[in-house]
């Protein structure tokens, strides 16, 4: 059943008002070997060894797609949708900006007005992908980050993550997708593994700990490297099966001259990531996945909507803005065709019993975030714009959607909501 948007709206202010929110700002497969010593090694072939069987989906993938930026975003959803021919997009993607602290627990407004997204169709999947450490885009050098890493995995951010939790259950968001740290295996973001692999694996078991520490959630953490080598081998940062309940790769059309098939055979490639997911029992997801060094190329979209849908894929998630997408993206026609083609229709995955109950095979014991840590007296990296990237749409302002309430009156302990 589809809740009105104003009756959702008021939902969500009572539940936040009622919550008592805190304010403020076997064997080894391929994957598991050790990482080359300079250059990604060429393809391997694969040896005679028995694989581990990995599962098939029993249903149509949840897919969505990221096509645009926080308030244009969602109303884009439905569009895209008639676009698709009355598609189902069960999966909502977005990210937390990651210029401050304040950034990392969540604007209110905006975890709101996902959540009220999210609450309109039982069936619906939020994904937020959530930053270590700030600023998550502010060329920070290593040593700098193996720091910060070192003072997050001793409880020192341990209030940011707290509080993001509990805006997210009160708000109506406890069972979000979480991706903490994304490509950490890389060094775009300053949330990356290879200053301090210990730290972050220690650092993500302590955000895990606390999270999942608030009463009434149900959040799945994504753990989410690029596919490949890149930086650091993805498994050396791999936090345990106890705090991961999907294992993820962004996946895109690159380098160029590369096919389909060195995506899915290369080391830590695609068959790796399925593999490594099956030893564990846990599904796989693709929360980013696009074109970009290959130009205008169908073959990567037929294939990869083809991996995705024969294999045990949680969700998948488009990223449409130039140069990756294909519905907002003009550059690329045929692939455009293409996925029009292949996503034509798609009802996503079967309805769920309320509850959602976790598929079986993922481990949810409780991690104890530790002992209590008092808040860090290190002085916070100073906030700094995001590195503007040549396609990446940058952030608007808050304008209010049609049918939503003018604004959101005061609450008990939080900071004034306001229209930037």
């Amino acid at each position: 059943m589809r809740l009105g948007r104003l009756t959702l709206a008021a939902a969500a202010l009572v539940l936040l008002t009622t919550a008592g929110l805190e304010s403020g700002g076997g064997p080894l497969t391929t994957a598991d070997r050790g990482p080359a010593a300079t250059a990604p090694p060429s393809p391997a072939p694969r040896s005679a060894a028995p694989r581990p069987a990995t599962r098939m989906a029993s249903h149509e993938v949840p897919f969505g797609a990221f096509v645009g930026s926080w308030d244009n975003y969602i109303p884009q959803i439905a569009r895209m949708e008639n676009w698709l021919g009355n598609a189902n997009m069960q999966v909502g993607h977005t990210y937390l900006a990651g210029n401050s602290w304040a950034d990392v627990e969540g604007e209110t407004k905006v975890l709101a007005l996902w959540s009220q997204w999210r609450l309109a169709d039982r069936n619906r999947t939020l994904v937020l992908n959530v930053p270590m450490v700030v600023p998550n885009e502010g060329d920070l050098p290593d040593d700098q980050v193996a720091r910060l890493l070192g003072q997050g995995a001793q409880g020192a951010f341990d209030q940011h993550f707290l509080r993001l939790a509990r805006k997210l259950v009160a708000l109506g968001g406890a069972d979000t997708v979480l991706v903490p740290g994304w490509e950490m295996n890389g060094i775009t973001y300053s949330s990356r593994c290879k200053p301090d692999p210990a730290a972050w694996k220690a650092y993500w078991r302590r955000i895990v700990g606390v999270m999942r520490s608030v009463p009434g959630q149900r959040f799945r953490f994504d753990f989410t490297p690029n596919r490949g080598l890149d930086a650091i081998a993805w498994t050396k940062c791999y936090p345990g099966d106890d705090v991961v309940d999907i294992i993820g790769t962004d996946s895109y059309d690159q380098p160029a001259g590369a096919t389909f098939d060195d995506f899915v055979l290369e080391p830590y490639g695609l068959e790796d990531q399925v593999e490594f997911a099956a030893r564990r029992g846990k599904p796989v997801s693709y929360p980013e996945w696009g074109l970009f060094h290959n130009g205008d190329n169908p073959e990567f979209v037929r294939r990869m909507v083809d991996w995705m849908r024969t294999h045990d894929t949680a969700y998948q998630t488009l990223t449409d803005y130039c140069p990756h997408g294909m519905w907002e993206c003009h550059d690329n026609p045929r692939a455009s065709q293409a996925y029009q083609q292949l996503m034509n229709g798609s009802q996503g995955a079967a309805p769920v019993s309320p509850g959602r109950p976790q598929t079986p095979g993922r481990p949810r014991p409780s991690a104890s975030p530790g002992p209590s840590a008092t808040p860090s007296t290190a002085p916070e990296p100073p906030s700094a714009a995001p590195s503007a990237t040549p396609s990446a749409p940058p952030r608007p302002g808050w304008p209010v959607f049609p049918g939503f309430p003018s604004g959101f009156p005061q609450l008990p302990g939080f900071p004034a909501l306001r229209e930037e």
